[in-house]
């Protein structure tokens, strides 16, 4: 644990994700103990450290309260198991609890047809799709310890007082549904979870749980949400080191996704489909386990450019989707 403001502490946690290797989880002092911002994945190594940071940094004081910022396995996965431990509530939005709760509930094990047919109409051939069939159906639900059935609602623009300070709830949209960022005027602190990252980009895909979403529009829409805070806030993110210039940095995830846009356009003078568009969105060669999830970045561009009318999509005698820039775009550019 080391200080990053008075009373909040940062704790380092390893993730298996390539090219992450680690989560910043937070530690704040509280009434009676500690209050939690994110816990982790699932794992008897990570609750392992747990354990030490309990009984040594944390210096025998018990978590009085639980907070996670959105749903995703890394930031909710020991939370379960954190509040059985001290009997202490599991604070987050609605969204983020029931979206996080029902995908662990489901029983299935096979992949769906549904599932599969999603991934049939995006291009991908029936080795791919055997290969993904083999991962299994529902992974999530091996990555996070049993969610608690009972929460505590946090809604935008909510006060918390931790630790003798309040707290803003800020709820961003796209990567989660209802991610909440805490903003601690007094301290100068933004945890901004994976909403807002220093130098990486948060993962924003469609997934055959939504497969018409649109996520991006409602990522873009959210950032002018943190405009008004200082320009010198001190921002806390969940991977990557804590920085500051909040204000440039949203410029900059802004006009990230503004020139991947325009090059998805520029890309698209013939229908195309989505496996054909990666390498206008990623540099890297991607293997087929990565692809899966690249599409998902790659619709949501899409979907993004169709509900502004930039890009129209069709289905192909073969059954495939292909998509392909508007007239109104050419006529842009």
């Amino acid at each position: 644990m080391m200080p990053v403001a008075p009373g909040v502490h940062w704790i380092r946690m390893p993730i298996p994700i390539p090219g992450l290797q680690f989560i910043n989880l937070w530690a704040v002092e509280d009434e009676g103990g500690w209050t939690l911002i994110d816990t982790g994945l699932r794992s008897r190594r990570i609750q392992a450290y747990w354990e030490q940071i309990f009984a040594g940094p944390m210096a025998g004081r018990p978590v009085v309260r639980i907070i996670c910022t959105h749903f995703h396995p890394d930031h909710l996965g020991l939370a379960g198991w954190i509040a059985e431990r001290f009997r202490v509530p599991l604070w987050m939005t609605l969204g983020e609890w029931s979206f996080g709760r029902a995908i662990a509930l489901d029983e299935r094990d096979a992949v769906p047809d549904d599932v599969m047919a999603f991934y049939r109409r995006l291009g991908f051939d029936e080795a791919a799709l055997m290969q993904y069939r083999e991962r299994g159906f529902n992974n999530y639900r091996q990555a996070v310890y049993e969610i608690p059935n009972a929460f505590h609602r946090m809604v935008d623009g909510d006060t918390i007082r931790i630790g003798g300070h309040d707290w803003t709830v800020m709820v961003g949209r796209g990567h989660a549904p209802e991610h909440a960022c805490l903003y601690c005027a007094d301290l100068g602190l933004l945890i901004s979870g994976d909403q807002i990252l220093p130098r990486i980009t948060p993962h924003i895909g469609v997934y055959p749980t939504e497969p018409d979403g649109d996520p991006l529009r409602l990522y873009l829409a959210s950032l002018p949400t943190y405009r008004p805070l200082p320009a010198d806030t001190f921002v806390l993110p969940s991977h990557n080191d804590p920085f500051r210039g909040l204000h440039l940095r949203l410029d900059q995830l802004a006009q990230h996704h503004e020139i991947r846009l325009a090059a998805l356009m520029a890309a698209c003078g013939q229908p195309k489909t989505v496996l054909e568009l990666l390498p206008v969105l990623f540099r890297r060669e991607l293997d087929t386990r990565s692809k899966f999830m690249a599409v998902g970045e790659g619709l949501a561009h899409l979907h993004c450019l169709m509900a502004e009318g930039r890009m129209k999509r069709e289905v192909g005698a073969d059954g495939v989707l292909r998509y392909q820039s508007t007239a109104r775009a050419v006529d842009a550019a």
